[in-house]
């Protein structure tokens, strides 16, 4: 099938998917109101920001890190592991982010934190998580329940960067975010099920079909294109990669023959250096057959917004187009259960 229209999708997605991507502009505003009720403290912290989480709660310290870019002030790092960094101390601050609040490997983190000396907040929709963490007096920012954990990204990032603004590893960016949610809804209008067949996500669906996408990113774009990758595999069940340039032209490229199921996907960045914008050109020529897509905005917020709406609405349209209802992980709760009764 190749219908993308309101009813195809809305058969085929009957946990509604689609309509928490699509609200992602609204989502920016609710997350900023979240953070401001934590009332989170503000301190020095030489070490930086340190976002622990898994999946699609620990990617938004990465979006972050990437949207902050050069303006940032100190180290900015995630962890997806039980273990922390062993600098990590009473100089850092660590959010620890779990959208269930029962991620054994971010409790982990959080209770090293805590007898590390480090300072502390949570975002989380409850748990042992939120539990832990009101016992011992650490911030929680809530975040709504009800939707997949991956569909929270912009409670998840919105979070991150304001961690960052707190413990004084970037300034502020929230008139950046304020001024991008009005720009991303009429995106999001002009992409969704209603609008034009011919729109950027329903195009990129299509031809992803029956390929493998490996999604290069470079500069801002890498932890997107990791975002990209990740929403194939869930929302999709399709296989796809990652690369980053400029290393994937030190070894990813003598891998594509003339014949090959794999698609290149280039996340490009129009304020990223000369030389970076020279590689994305010779790449897309090496690879062959590249499909090329330029971040749009005002700022490197909405830029990266943007691309994350756009590679999570694709996701969705090629999960319909596929047949598949993109809401279940039935692979990850199947492994869930199997680690749980090996304990």
């Amino acid at each position: 099938m190749s219908d993308l229209s309101s009813a195809a999708v809305e058969g085929a997605d009957p946990g509604g998917m689609l309509g928490d991507v699509l609200a992602q502009p609204q989502q920016l505003l609710d997350a900023i109101w979240r953070v401001e009720s934590a009332r989170l403290p503000r301190l020095d912290a030489p070490g930086g920001l340190v976002v622990c989480g898994m999946g699609g709660s620990g990617v938004g310290g990465d979006l972050a890190a990437a949207i902050l870019g050069a303006r940032g002030r100190r180290p900015i790092q995630s962890v997806r592991e039980y273990e922390l960094p062993p600098w990590v101390g009473q100089d850092a601050l660590v959010l620890c982010a779990s959208y269930s609040g029962d991620t054994e490997e971010t409790l982990a983190c959080f209770e090293q934190a805590g007898a590390r000396g480090a300072s502390r907040v949570v975002i989380t929709t409850g748990g042992a998580l939120a539990a832990e963490a009101r016992a011992a007096g650490v911030p929680v920012i809530g975040v709504p329940s009800g939707f997949q954990p991956r569909a929270a990204i912009a409670y998840m990032t919105v979070a991150a960067l304001e961690c960052a603004t707190a413990c004084g590893a970037g300034p502020s960016l929230r008139a950046e975010i304020e001024a991008a949610a009005g720009p991303l809804a009429a995106r999001a209008a002009e992409w969704g099920p209603e609008g034009p067949d011919d729109s950027r996500p329903k195009v990129l669906a299509r031809r992803l079909r029956g390929r493998m996408p490996v999604v290069f990113g470079a500069g801002a774009t890498v932890a997107v294109a990791v975002r990209w990758k990740t929403q194939l595999n869930e929302n999709a069940e399709v296989a796809a990669c990652s690369a980053t340039l400029p290393e994937a032209d030190h070894n990813e490229i003598c891998a594509w023959p003339a014949e090959d199921m794999r698609l290149a996907v280039l996340l490009e960045d129009p304020e990223t250096n000369a030389r970076l914008r020279r590689r994305f050109e010779l790449t897309a020529e090496v690879v062959g057959g590249a499909e090329r897509v330029s971040a749009e905005g005002d700022s490197a917020f909405e830029r990266v917004l943007a691309l994350v709406l756009l590679g999570d609405l694709a996701s969705v349209y090629l999960a319909v187009l596929l047949g598949r209802d993109p809401v279940p992980v039935v692979a990850i709760e199947r492994f869930k259960e199997g680690l749980a009764a090996r304990k």
